[in-house]
């Protein structure tokens, strides 16, 4: 009987598993172009002379500074631009509300990335414009989608994005200019002190010109979250788009040494699974 070398059958035996390998490889479509299984999602409003800030702050200025062919044939193009830190899709960062919080600059990367978590109060804030979640709403919320993770960034959804950017009706106010005036919902100091202490939550964001309702006076929403250095991110827009939960939102604000917010592009990644009905590409 002829005796077949052992490094011969080890050689066969490998060629066979590489050739299954490579057969799934590229029955499963590996290797070659596919469409990608997630979206992502934009969740940052453009800024221009529409954009709105808080009331007697500097508005956005943008004006071409260069613009047009020079000389020597080429096209240039440059501009500058002026705005206060808080105005427009934001983030505010601890420093905001206390004294020894972080401020822009020196939020840690890997806080700036997370698993989203929204919340929908619409039903809620259309009722009563002054509404402030509850821990009840987090409870109850909890009871139907599932635990909201430690490290993960918790959203606010009020529908207030539908009046953007109108600043009488977003602002809720016919003096939008006078804090005192405005209505628009927000989180209770209650529900963030929650979601901080048992949640241990990254960050917060809202689609309204604040975490605090329009009402108040005290702003116990930003004292909280800033002395447990923690961000908030406001006038986030497209929120309806996010599913309950499963997106992965980045959020990456203007670092501004020492700033104490600053404008963010707010993006997230969502399993096409997971995308509400009505989300379009």
């Amino acid at each position: 009987m002829l005796s077949i070398p052992r490094s011969y059958q080890i050689y066969h035996f490998l060629r066979y598993r590489i050739c299954i390998l490579l057969f799934f490889f590229v029955a499963s479509g590996c290797g070659a172009p596919h469409s990608s299984p997630e979206i992502l999602i934009d969740m940052t409003y453009s800024f221009d002379e529409h954009t709105i800030y808080w009331p007697n702050n500097a508005p956005f200025h943008w004006e071409k500074s260069s613009w047009g062919h020079t000389h020597q044939g080429y096209w240039y193009a440059s501009g500058v631009f002026s705005a206060s830190e808080h105005g427009g899709t934001h983030l505010d960062a601890p420093i905001h509300f206390a004294e020894s919080g972080w401020s822009v600059d020196e939020i840690p990367l890997s806080h700036l990335t997370a698993k989203a978590f929204v919340l929908d109060i619409r039903s809620q804030a259309n009722s009563n414009p002054d509404y402030m979640l509850q821990v009840d709403d987090i409870v109850q919320w909890e009871k139907q989608h599932g635990f909201i993770s430690k490290n993960s960034m918790v959203f606010l959804l009020t529908g207030w994005g539908q009046y953007w950017p109108d600043p009488f009706r977003y602002l809720g106010s016919s003096q939008p200019q006078d804090s005192t005036t405005l209505h628009f919902p927000g989180f209770s100091g209650e529900a963030v002190s929650f979601l901080v202490n048992q949640r241990d939550i990254y960050g917060i964001g809202i689609d309204t010109a604040s975490i605090d309702p329009g009402q108040s006076a005290t702003f116990q929403a930003h004292q909280i979250l800033g002395k447990a250095n923690r961000f908030a991110i406001e006038n986030i827009a497209h929120l309806e788009r996010l599913p309950p939960q499963g997106a992965l939102v980045t959020a990456l604000p203007m670092k501004i040494k020492g700033g104490t917010g600053g404008p963010v592009r707010v993006i997230a990644s969502v399993p096409k699974t997971d995308l509400p009905f009505h989300t379009v590409k």
